[in-house]
């Protein structure tokens, strides 16, 4: 482990909050005025609250990733310019959709666009499966990245929800990075991310004075789905799996369900596990803390899987992981007993 890698992903940490946390304040106002979230039947929040903080979350993360690597130095650490570029597209795409709502297919062709980018930005040479041929395993990356960027907007809805999700995955993945099992540049990114949300979490705490917006959670969903496709194409499957585990079964599941129901499952609602858990009696303080508890096993399982390198030992632990995680989708939809 490097010690400069370190030193570098603190210094992209704290740089992305202090950005983060300065842009919030400054743009606060303008957002209270041009892009307000008035509550509605399907919302957590009961009085108007403005959103859009994810401008800021991003511009730092994008900003304070850029400044360390070039800082850096290094002639193997390089900008992602492909993936910054397809992050500030899709951002804007977001913004769009919480100024005026976009109709559902030109919005997600738009965000398809952008993944498209980033996972054409990965050297062709990298295959998760090499046996495969290259045209079906990008195409299939890119409907899991479409999935990913938007179950990451699903599942923004409620107070530091996507804090408490994306923190310590990022933090995983900085630290993954570190240890050699990743590349610098998705890594720094990822301390990048992990600051501007630290940034934006005082904001968003409950009960929260701004929200992300799709501006915010779009953008997150694709820096984190290309922090974990690097992770993939480097050997680590169990740990990119395990990583974003708790937020792929409860999108992916509440989908199935609506689905199943035959309800339109691409309009809001509130029938995901986190948002009934709230309805069965849960604070929201306590939901928040459970899923970034939970979240955090799911990293330390995601470290063991990386050391052991083991079939069998990837094998137990996303078994040991998936337990934990229908176990807490389990609490959620039972009322709350004292």
């Amino acid at each position: 482990m490097s010690s400069s890698e370190i030193l570098l992903s603190f210094i992209a940490t704290v740089l992305a909050a202090l950005i983060s946390a300065v842009l919030i304040q400054a743009t606060r106002p303008i957002l209270q005025r041009v892009a307000l979230a008035k509550p509605n039947a399907r919302s957590s929040h009961r009085i108007p609250t403005p959103q859009g903080a994810g401008v800021a979350v991003t511009a730092a993360t994008i900003l304070a990733g850029g400044i360390v690597i070039v800082l850096a130095g290094s002639p193997d650490l390089t900008i992602p310019f492909t993936v910054f570029a397809a992050c500030l597209f899709i951002a804007a795409v977001g913004l769009a959709d919480d100024v005026r709502s976009l109709p559902v297919v030109p919005r997600l062709l738009l965000q398809a666009a952008a993944v498209l980018a980033v996972v054409f930005s990965v050297p062709g040479d990298l295959r998760l499966v090499p046996s495969s041929p290259a045209w079906l395993e990008r195409g299939l990356v890119l409907i899991a990245g479409l999935w990913f960027v938007n179950l990451v907007n699903f599942m923004d809805g409620l107070d530091l929800m996507t804090t408490a999700e994306a923190v310590p995955i990022s933090v995983a993945v900085a630290l993954l990075g570190s240890f050699g099992y990743l590349p610098a540049a998705p890594a720094l990114v990822a301390a990048a991310l992990c600051g501007a949300l630290l940034g934006f979490a005082p904001f968003n705490r409950p009960v929260a004075r701004i929200f992300l917006g799709d501006v915010g959670s779009l953008p997150i969903g694709l820096l984190l789905g290309w922090c974990l496709l690097e992770l993939a194409l480097h050997r680590q499957f169990a740990a990119a799996l395990l990583l974003p585990l708790y937020y792929l079964t409860d999108a992916t599941v509440t989908l199935f369900r609506r689905m199943a129901r035959r309800e339109p499952f691409w309009a809001a609602h509130r029938s995901h596990f986190y948002q009934r858990a709230t309805d069965n009696g849960f604070t929201v303080w306590r939901v928040v803390g459970e899923v970034f508890v939970l979240n955090v096993v799911l990293a330390l399982l995601a470290f063991a899987s990386v050391t052991l390198n083991s079939p069998g030992a990837d094998i137990a632990l996303l078994l040991a992981g998936s337990l934990a995680v229908v176990w807490q989708l389990w609490r959620f939809s039972r009322p709350r007993t004292r």
